[in-house]
């Protein structure tokens, strides 16, 4: 897989921009409520979702040809 993981360039730039400030201004680790924890794991499941989708819509553009 590519390195953008199928996202697209805005939400990677959101989302390390948001990191960023979280990693400066954030506030200390919080074990299950870790702020940064929460901002990787939307990450994973962003990621996850981008390639589920992938080989869907793949299927699909065979399908309308």
């Amino acid at each position: 897989m590519s390195k953008d993981e199928g996202l697209s360039l805005g939400y990677r730039i959101g989302w390390n921009i948001r990191r960023a400030a979280m990693t400066v201004f954030g506030p200390a680790q919080l074990g299950d409520e870790d702020p940064m924890e929460r901002l990787d794991n939307e990450r994973r499941q962003k990621v996850a979702e981008a390639r589920a989708a992938t080989p869907a819509a793949a299927k699909n553009a065979k399908t309308k040809k």
